[in-house]
């Protein structure tokens, strides 16, 4: 199965930790956003471009396991993978790093939905085609 990957960076802002100085648990999930829109964009669709073609990409399932808390000042590397499939749901994981440990991993599961109805529509050509590219552009950076 051919995958699509794009590590983003973010620094740990003091408005993210609790009292207890770490992270909140819920702040994770806002990292995995960031992390999937960036891969977005690293393929060529950023996701301004699905909405403006009527598509969007709801959450419909997350999953997270933390194994060591992230604190202040960290420099977090949100690893996100795309397993390319050609089904309407689209499924990432996420690695979130820091240094060379990971901290914590999960995943999301999204559709594509129209965004007046939010009934359940196909992957537009947009996003296909996109993904198309960037597995070629995997596949040739892995042959040379």
């Amino acid at each position: 199965m051919t995958t699509v990957r794009h590590d983003t960076t973010i620094r740990v802002r003091y408005a993210d930790t609790d009292k207890m100085g770490v992270v909140y648990n819920g702040n994770y999930l806002r990292y995995f956003e960031i992390g999937r829109t960036e891969l977005l964009r690293h393929i060529g669709v950023p996701y301004a471009q699905l909405e403006a073609q009527g598509a969007l990409l709801p959450v419909i399932e997350a999953h997270i396991e933390y194994l060591r808390p992230a604190r202040y000042d960290d420099l977090l590397t949100v690893r996100t993978t795309y397993a390319v499939d050609r089904t309407p749901v689209l499924r990432l994981a996420y690695e979130i790093v820091v240094d060379s440990d990971v901290i914590a991993r999960g995943s999301t599961r999204h559709t594509f939905v129209d965004h007046a109805t939010f009934k359940p529509i196909r992957p537009p050509r947009l996003f296909l085609d996109a993904v198309e590219r960037a597995c070629s552009d995997t596949l040739q950076s892995v042959q040379q």
